[in-house]
């Protein structure tokens, strides 16, 4: 069973059902978050327990939004590695310096979980077809999810992502739509097909269940570190659910009494050349401005207006966190730096982490002592750079 009990709109408080299909709220156009009922699901779940189950993201079930076990989509994803780097640490004189290597999912990256639980949602709930917008990996992702559940995927993404990316939508059956610009102008491609064909537009955050997907990384992080929170995760933030998903995770895992009242800082990165966020922060605003000119070899931070904007600004700084920025020639060293001294083939995102951890260590904002996890969100044998 699941304990979700209604869709909740973070910034106008309207309260909806979670048994009908939802994209954003109506009333103000903000992203919906799935809520549960938390104090029952605390008096019946044993999270020790719920580790006996099979290691991928499905183990949680009971807080995830799929109320029958028979609508999950699943290739089994979730489940990976947390990898404590020492000797990367070394280098950067950060001994318990750690990467979650989402690179061993299904697809090849974090993007498996989002898409895995939006379908199998979208499944139960009677859909019969998608559309997406995608820099690349998301879009991967659904067409392998929505070839698994046998139904039709329509794919818009920018004429210039990356081969790779293109060739396993294609691979998978999708019908792919190469668009000129940015992921944004691949949105209004993607909106405009929905609305004209009915198909469910599974854009990130205008459903509530990609996130849902997303958090389980919080869920994970948690329990490697043997429910002990870290002082800072690193998140590299394109369109940001993973990082509003994990923070949601930890205020849920909070409410359910598995973890203490400890809280890591959470670090947006961004690139230089699209960071929106990152001016957001910095002119202590709560939402960004379009980010004219985007431009950076990692695909999956050029996103020049994230729909999420004030929910990942929102946990930066209730965590007392911080924004930072990485420039393509410092995602490109740290890759090298990662692969070379962990053996680990980190995507170009992934690598921005720990560039920005040299920055924060320099600037003393990360201390030597503290306990570090990178996100590393895809492999980076994908990377055509």
């Amino acid at each position: 069973m699941s304990y979700l009990s209604r869709l909740d709109c973070p910034e106008c408080a309207k309260v909806y059902s979670a048994v009908e299909l939802r994209t954003i709220c109506p009333e103000c156009g903000s992203p919906l978050l799935a809520r549960y009922d938390l104090p029952l699901a605390r008096t019946h779940l044993d999270r020790d327990a719920m580790l006996a189950r099979p290691g991928n993201m499905w183990r949680w079930q009971e807080l995830l939004p799929v109320h029958d076990s028979a609508h999950i989509v699943t290739l089994g994803e979730g489940g990976t590695p947390m990898l404590h780097v020492p000797r990367l640490g070394a280098q950067l004189g950060l001994p318990n310096l750690y990467i979650k290597d989402e690179g061993r999912n299904p697809t090849g990256t974090f993007k498996a979980r989002g898409l895995g639980m939006a379908v199998s949602r979208a499944v139960e709930l009677g859909v019969r077809g998608f559309v997406i917008p995608t820099a690349g990996n998301a879009g991967g992702a659904l067409a392998a999810y929505a070839a698994r559940a046998g139904l039709p995927a329509h794919v818009f993404m920018p004429d210039d992502a990356p081969q790779a990316n293109q060739n396993e939508v294609k691979m998978a059956g999708a019908h792919l739509h190469l668009v000129q610009g940015l992921i944004s102008d691949a949105g209004r491609a993607s909106a405009a097909m929905a609305k004209e064909s009915g198909l469910f537009d599974v854009s990130t955050l205008k459903e509530p269940y990609r996130l849902e997907g997303k958090k389980t990384m919080g869920y994970e992080i948690a329990h490697d570190l043997g429910w002990q929170l870290p002082d800072v995760i690193l998140y590299p933030t394109g369109g940001g659910t993973g990082l509003i998903g994990i923070w949601k995770a930890i205020d849920e895992m909070q409410q359910l009494g598995w973890i203490g009242a400890h809280r890591p800082r959470m670090v947006c990165v961004q690139a230089a050349g699209c960071a929106p966020m990152i001016k957001a922060f910095e002119e202590s605003r709560e939402s960004c401005k379009f980010f004219t000119g985007a431009q950076t070899i990692a695909a999956g931070l050029r996103v020049p207006k994230p729909l999420g904007d004030r929910l990942i600004l929102r946990a930066v700084r209730e965590s007392n966190g911080t924004a930072i920025a990485v420039s393509d020639e410092e995602m490109i060293a740290a890759r090298a730096q990662i692969a070379a001294a962990e053996g680990i083939q980190a995507c170009l995102e992934g690598s921005a982490t720990l560039a920005a951890v040299h920055k924060l260590l320099a600037s003393g904002w990360v201390k030597p002592d503290e306990r570090v996890v990178c996100l590393n969100t895809g492999t980076g044998l994908k990377d055509a750079v």
